[in-house]
């Protein structure tokens, strides 16, 4: 920890804000900063926002933030802040790679908030450390980037790396660093300022609970529904699930009609092709593979089973470009149709 009355002169922080970046997340960051040296009554923190050329950047809200300059090693500093949102893949190119990487040679502490944590990947500069993302992205950046450490953390600080999931959470980690570097005294004023007064651990949940997300009190049907979270890529009947949560299959019908009017067998499916879009969207998987990893054996039926679900393909998910609306002729196996007919 370091002395306040040592202090010769404040960390410089830099915020590269990649566009479409999370406002949220961004704020989160930066204003506990603020707080302490407001707290401090002097000036512990430092900070600079650019942008890859050095223009304005919009975030995925839609407001457009005016920068500092764009990012070098022109002007060295003690953090760099990587800040993404949406499509971070997109806005992640070799240029950037090759600029982030010297970087994170001469910065004593490289880290990433929201998806951020894609671009240091991208740059391989989280091989050999712990690193985590926002929950909605764990399972795309685990099949983008299947060699790293992902602990699905609210956030991870591994020696000279820190990454951390969204939302409010960059708010727990700044608030640790600051306990880190200037102690828990003043970190504890700056939660107080930000009335954030249980400040989380990095390893605390990031996801509500599921009686939080459903408002389902049944222990019963929760023990259905995680079963169901847990088995996307193999599916189980619904007679293997009524079962191992205690249920009769025509109590968990029931069940599900009363607390989401949909059956049993709609809501997993949901929750596969939901997961399926997501894949669609965030990696480059083929779509064979993506069927795959979502419990179809057929591509065909796959195909089939997304198009009634969103009107359009698989395919035209991903590029964008509308297709035929009919439906697929090609059959599921099988195999598959016994299977889903069971579940």
């Amino acid at each position: 920890m370091a002395d306040l009355t040592d202090q010769i002169r404040p960390n410089r922080i830099v915020f590269l804000l990649l566009p479409e970046f999370s406002m949220m997340a961004f704020s989160a960051a930066l204003e506990p900063l603020r707080a302490a040296n407001r707290m401090y009554d002097g000036e512990l923190y430092d900070w600079k926002l650019v942008s890859t050329d050095g223009e304005p950047v919009t975030a995925s809200n839609g407001v457009t933030v005016s920068v500092g300059g764009m990012l070098d090693n022109s002007q060295p500093c003690d953090m760099l802040v990587v800040c993404a949102g949406l499509n971070t893949a997109t806005h992640c190119n070799r240029e950037l790679a090759a600029k982030l990487r010297p970087l994170a040679r001469t910065t004593p502490i490289v880290g990433g908030v929201c998806t951020g944590s894609v671009a240091l990947a991208k740059a391989g500069l989280l091989d050999g450390y712990r690193c985590t993302i926002h929950w909605e992205d764990l399972i795309s950046f685990a099949e983008n980037f299947p060699h790293l450490e992902i602990t699905g953390r609210l956030y991870e600080v591994d020696r000279d790396r820190f990454t951390c999931s969204g939302g409010i959470a960059p708010l727990d980690l700044m608030i640790h660093l600051i306990g880190r570097d200037f102690g828990r005294e003043l970190a504890a004023k700056v939660a107080e300022q930000m009335i954030h007064h249980m400040a989380r651990e990095a390893h605390e949940p990031q996801r509500l609970s599921l009686i939080e997300r459903t408002g389902v009190r049944h222990p019963k049907l929760l023990q259905a529904l995680a079963i169901m979270e847990e088995t996307i890529e193999t599916p189980r009947s619904l007679d293997m699930i009524a079962a191992m949560a205690h249920l009769s299959a025509r109590q968990m019908e029931r069940l599900f009609q009363f607390h989401f009017a949909r059956t049993p067998k709609r809501y997993y499916l949901d929750l596969r092709l939901a997961r399926a879009r997501h894949l669609l969207q965030h990696t480059a998987l083929s779509i064979v593979q993506i069927a795959l990893a979502t419990g179809f054996s057929s591509a065909a039926h796959f195909n089939k089973a997304y198009r009634q679900a969103f009107n359009h393909t698989p395919r035209s998910e991903r590029t964008g470009k509308s297709e035929p609306s009919g439906i697929s002729k090609d059959p599921p196996s099988e195999e598959l149709a016994r299977n889903e007919s069971e579940g």
